[in-house]
């Protein structure tokens, strides 16, 4: 099951170990972020929390299940963790914060430098650079286009987005960058279909581009 080939029970304590680890750092993120971005909204309610260390933990493990002890698995639980948490922001403010955002574009070169580094995968760097600029142009000309539809919260996540689709592969970040707005269509549909079409209008896309971004980096080889 392990994209490594380990599938050891050394394996498998990885993925429980980064799904605890994930389920740790949720709400400390939460915490830092309501103390240090107060007009984010302070701390969510428990039930929130509750569902995003979820989700956070069950990321982190299937990234450890992915990559399993590869160098890159550092940059990538760092994608589970802060990308949780935009998702979390957009849902309910429907905005996507600029410090955030920029974390997770910063954090992610650094954590990618590494591997492109001293594990010689230059090229990979290259590509995960290539795909910010070509992700974050696209969603730019899209944005400036229908502004109506794509804001420009989501032109700037475009670029940590494309970042590590373009890390992983071209294939990686066409069919993330596409799928992204099928998931997004799918769920306004949903969303037209039980509260009205006046509500259409209130569906957030940073959760989906986050979304397809890690089902492309788990199931696309």
């Amino acid at each position: 099951m392990f994209a490594t080939g380990d599938d050891s029970p050394a394996g498998w304590l990885l993925v429980v170990g980064a799904a605890l680890l994930g389920l740790v750092l949720s709400p400390v993120a939460e915490i830092l972020i309501a103390r240090y971005l107060p007009r984010l909204g302070g701390l969510p309610r428990p039930s929130v929390r509750i569902t995003t260390a979820a989700l956070t933990g069950l990321a982190c493990g299937a990234f450890s299940l992915r990559f399993g002890m590869g160098i890159a698995l550092p940059a990538f639980l760092f994608l589970a963790v802060l990308g949780v948490q935009l998702a979390r922001i957009d849902i309910a403010l429907h905005l996507l914060s600029n410090p955030l955002v920029l974390m997770l574009l910063a954090g992610g070169l650094l954590l990618l430098l590494m591997p492109g580094v001293f594990d010689q995968q230059t090229d990979n760097l290259l590509r995960a650079l290539l795909g910010a600029v070509i992700l974050f142009a696209g969603y730019l000309i899209l944005g400036l286009i229908s502004p109506g539809g794509i804001g420009m919260g989501d032109v700037k996540l475009a670029a940590p987005v494309g970042l590590y689709l373009g890390y992983l592969g071209w294939s990686q970040l066409l069919y993330g960058g596409l799928f992204g707005f099928v998931l997004n269509g799918v769920v306004t549909v949903l969303i037209l279909s039980r509260k009205g079409r006046n509500k259409a209008s209130e569906v957030a896309h940073g959760p989906s581009m986050l979304g397809a971004t890690a089902v492309a980096s788990l199931f696309i080889f």
